[in-house]
This record gives structure tokens, C-alpha cells and sequence, in this order.
């Protein structure tokens, strides 16, 4: 990785050898990335509530499971919610559109982008295709991801719109690897727990 490539839209997956029990076969997606530092949200850890238990108004647009997913150790009383918009957006399909997207919803990478909590639903309702709900984020300061780069915490692929919205978040870190086109599909056969093996 050189200083000047962002990661933006990528996916962090983390590799068995990582030993941080909050990135334990964590998939994350990263949403910023640059030299001040990174900022993400783990795509495979749902919790036991629901969306509508927080964010009433949302319940209805949220993709199942129709839960609130921990997006990381950081700033878990703050909500971000992640939506994928297919193809792409013009008026015509029943949303406002300012400039790359509907209304309330800003672009991340490809068809993945924030949706502003603060927005009606109903101005976003027609354009959305799925609906994500994280409570917090994972961060990095400056230089830190390079670091776990480096120490081979984590494996950087590509992401799908679909990684946001699967419905099955707890198969995702071995789908993700599996898809890979390389050794990496490999380590999604690794035991959940390598000392039985």
C-alpha cells in the first residue's frame, strides 16, 4: 500500500492470526481513508436489536435481519446507517436527487453510500434497495491501519453492494473469502477454533 492509495469502499477482513476479540473473523467496510486516519463499520456483527426498538421510522426500510449491527468499539451510543442504492439514481425513480444520489444519501463507493439518519425515510424509500443500521464504528489514527497492514492483521479485498445487505452476517467472513480468486479462498476452510485441529 503506498501513502497516496485510499482503501475507501474496500473491505478489511480479518485474518485468523488477529488477535483483537472485537475483530474476531470481523468483515469491515471502510468508509474513509486517507492520512488522517481510517474509519469503517464491521458488516458481520448483528445484536439483539431490532431496528425498530431505536429507529422507528427506519424499521421499515432496514434489509433482514432487521437488527441494529455493532459497527465497532468506538461511539456506540451514535448510530450510522449504510445503504445501497442500485444502479444509478435519477429522479425518475421516485426520489429527490441532489447531485450523486437521492436526497439524505452520499455516495461512499459505488452503489454504497451514508444515509443521514436526520432525513425522512419516505424522501429515500423509493431509491434505496437495502438498509443497514450500525451502532458505532471501528477507527484508526493516522498510520495505525498501515501498521496492522504490515503485521498482517488484516486481508484488503474488494467489496460487493451485496456485502452490506447479506442476510446470513454470520457467514460472511468465510463468503468473502471464498469468493477470492487466490490462496485467500483457501483460508475460508480455517476451524473456528485452530487448536481442535
Amino acid at each position: 500500500m503506498t501513502e497516496v492509495s485510499s482503501l475507501t469502499g474496500r473491505l478489511l477482513v480479518a485474518t485468523p492470526a488477529l488477535a483483537d476479540p472485537n475483530f474476531d473473523r470481523a468483515v469491515v467496510l471502510l468508509l474513509d481513508h486517507d492520512e488522517e486516519g481510517s474509519l469503517g463499520v464491521v458488516l458481520n456483527r448483528p445484536t439483539p436489536v431490532g431496528v425498530g426498538d431505536i429507529l422507528a421510522s427506519w424499521a421499515g426500510l432496514a434489509g433482514e435481519p432487521g437488527v441494529v449491527f455493532q459497527g465497532g468499539p468506538v461511539s456506540l451510543d451514535s448510530a450510522l446507517a449504510l445503504a445501497v442504492v442500485p444502479g444509478e439514481p435519477h429522479a425518475s425513480q421516485g426520489a429527490a436527487v441532489a447531485g450523486d444520489g437521492p436526497l439524505g444519501w452520499r455516495r461512499v463507493h459505488g452503489a454504497i453510500g451514508l444515509v443521514d439518519l436526520d432525513a425522512p425515510p419516505e424522501l429515500l424509500a423509493a431509491a434505496l434497495g437495502s438498509l443497514r443500521i450500525f451502532a458505532g464504528y471501528a477507527g484508526w489514527g493516522p498510520g495505525q491501519l498501515r501498521e496492522e497492514l504490515t503485521d498482517g492483521a488484516w486481508y484488503v479485498v474488494e467489496s460487493e453492494p451485496g456485502d452490506v445487505s447479506s442476510p446470513d452476517p454470520e457467514r460472511l467472513w468465510r463468503s468473502v473469502l471464498r469468493r477470492q480468486r487466490s490462496e485467500l479462498a483457501m483460508v475460508a476452510t480455517y476451524p473456528d477454533d485452530a487448536s481442535l485441529n
